[in-house]
């Protein structure tokens, strides 16, 4: 079985955000980005697939800052080829672009299921999934939480809202959006990682000629306006309620 996961970097929210000079875009300058979560989830399952299946697992994603410290993190963890997209991708494109031209390549990858995450925070044209898909001609199922191979079908753990779950079955070759793998994203240690850089090869494929129909003009960003602040509560319980209390009747709603 082949597995394709497509994985991106993402800002790190815990850090503080600002707005470049241009007002439409992020300021990169000083701005940490982490793995999608969950896309590191999608890697985590389909290392799990292997284990079960002995799948060969691929992990592609377009080129960044930090993007080869994740491909190799993904090679600790057990993916087989790592595949980096260059060209005019380093100042960001939109999904659509994206999965036009990722899905030529994954194309010629003939895989078998492509595992990606569910979304990302920073996703403002839907998500790749879905897209990626659309121009396979594959079949989709998104929010997923547990996968299962059996023949020329994959059946699927998929939660819904409310805590219903559900069994789905698609035939294979499908996409699938992860939302939680079956067991959390394993731990790797550095020196593993490490080791990796020096054994491990990254292939580097094109992408230098994207369509970026489709995809959202943005004209400007505004950061959250600073309002009033939360009102913090006694930690004894009588006097919390009393707090409670005169702030309803202070808001009217007694």
């Amino acid at each position: 079985m082949n597995i394709i996961v497509p994985v991106k970097l993402v800002p790190d929210l815990v850090e503080e955000l600002s707005i470049d000079s241009s007002g439409t875009a992020l300021d990169t300058s000083w701005l940490r980005m982490i793995v999608n979560e969950f896309d590191d989830h999608a890697i985590e399952q389909a290392i799990i697939l292997k284990e079960h299946t002995g799948a060969h697992v691929t992990i592609i994603s377009v080129n960044a800052e930090g993007i080869d410290d994740l491909l190799f993190t993904a090679a600790a963890k057990g993916a087989d080829r790592l595949i980096k997209l260059t060209g005019e991708v380093e100042s960001g494109v939109n999904n659509h672009a994206l999965a036009r031209g990722m899905a030529n390549i994954i194309k010629e990858l003939k895989p078998d299921l492509i595992l990606t995450g569910v979304q990302a925070h920073n996703d403002l044209d839907g998500s790749l999934g879905p897209q990626l898909a659309e121009y396979l001609g594959m079949p989709f199922v998104g929010y997923i939480s547990g996968v299962k191979v059996d023949g020329e079908q994959v059946n699927v753990r998929k939660e819904y809202p409310g805590g219903l779950i559900g069994d789905m079955n698609a035939s294979l070759p499908a996409v699938l959006g992860i939302q939680a793998a079956e067991q959390p994203p394993r731990y790797v240690a550095i020196s593993k990682v490490r080791q990796m850089m020096k054994t491990v090869s990254i292939e580097e494929l094109d992408l230098s000629t994207l369509d970026l129909m489709g995809g959202p003009t943005v004209n400007r960003m505004f950061q959250p306006e600073v309002t009033e602040r939360a009102t913090m509560l006694s930690e004894d319980a009588d006097e919390a309620a009393n707090q409670l209390i005169n702030l309803f009747k202070e808001l009217g709603t007694l």
